[in-house]
């Protein structure tokens, strides 16, 4: 069996690089250069009529999108037509090599929007998110957030959800790449011979328009885990007896693991910083060992910041500390 050789993007800063890859080099899965223009149209353009419905200029959007391969960290965006940023955004989702809702769960998504009764929609999309890997929906949470601020001036710049999902649909799911991975090569050759969409595209086009705007609208709800779901963890946790002692038993403990069974009340706040203290130093010569699993990532100055998948499921553990603790 051959190889197959995986692509190490090394020519390629922004455009077109899977969203994990960002993780690795800068530790976010928005590379800065979008998460500028994004706070710049926040800021100046939200009142433009037509945002990302009127197309920019196609030389100044490949400049701008030749800034960003250069300088990914820091792009001007000053100056600069909303209309031309917008395009750029949309083409950064539109160029990754997997669609932000991903290929597994793209077609799940679109079959929410067909199948599911509205009543449970919301519920349905809220358990697909949950599967989703955790660059994606991070940046599915940060778009998504945008958008809303963008129908918030709707008054002013005419973009309801529904407009937004009508321009931005195809550049988040692929749809063409969805279509095509499920049609045998002379189905596709037949479809487009015809030169019109069939029943099934008109559909899953619609599923896709009226999924993001449901999403756009219900954006603030959709990244809380289901009530029922968080029952039921502490159920199962109830059942396992496996309650989590209060602060104070852990003091405890910790204070007669170090022979110290006696502790006045006066000394009961130093007794707590000390045990505090305690699980910093280990967490910190834990985090020194890479076989741990603990991955550094950058942050802000004098910060270090580290995270270690758990329990091999996808949600991460995370924790900071100043530099001066460390030292």
């Amino acid at each position: 069996m051959k190889r197959t050789k995986v692509p190490d993007y090394k020519e390629k800063s922004v455009f077109g690089v899977p969203l994990i890859v960002h993780v690795q080099r800068c530790g976010f899965p928005l590379p800065l250069c979008l998460q500028q223009a994004l706070s710049h149209l926040r800021t100046y353009c939200l009142d433009q009529v037509g945002l990302f419905r009127k197309s920019g200029v196609k030389s100044r959007i490949q400049a701008l999108r030749q800034q960003c391969e250069l300088s990914p960290n820091c792009v001007n965006y000053e100056d600069q037509s909303a209309y031309d940023v917008a395009d750029m955004v949309k083409q950064f989702f539109r160029d990754l090599p997997e669609p932000l809702l991903t290929s597994k769960l793209g077609e799940t998504f679109l079959h929410i929007y067909q199948y599911v009764p509205k009543e449970q929609r919301l519920q349905a999309v809220r358990a697909a998110i949950l599967l989703m890997p955790d660059e994606n929906r991070e940046v599915l949470q940060t778009l998504l957030y945008f958008l809303r601020d963008v129908t918030s001036l709707v008054e002013e710049n005419q973009m309801t959800p529904m407009n937004l999902a009508v321009c931005l649909g195809p550049s988040l799911f692929h749809l063409s790449i969805l279509k095509n991975e499920t049609l045998s090569p002379r189905s596709i050759q037949r479809k487009y011979a015809t030169g019109r969409p069939d029943q099934k595209d008109l559909s899953e086009n619609l599923a896709a328009t009226q999924g993001l705007a449901h999403m756009i609208t219900e954006c603030q709800h959709l990244f809380q885990i289901p009530e029922e779901m968080v029952t039921q963890s502490c159920n199962s946790y109830m059942e396992a007896a496996l309650m989590v002692p209060p602060l104070e038993e852990l003091c405890k403990v910790q204070e007669e693991e170090d022979g110290n069974e006696e502790v006045e009340e006066e000394d009961e706040e130093a007794s707590y910083n000390a045990h505090i203290e305690g699980l910093i130093q280990n967490l910190l010569k834990e985090a020194k060992d890479k076989s741990k699993g603990w991955v550094s990532r950058l942050s802000s100055d004098n910060t270090e910041l580290a995270f270690k998948k758990v329990g091999g499921h996808s949600i991460p553990i995370w924790w900071d500390l100043e530099t001066r603790r460390r030292e």
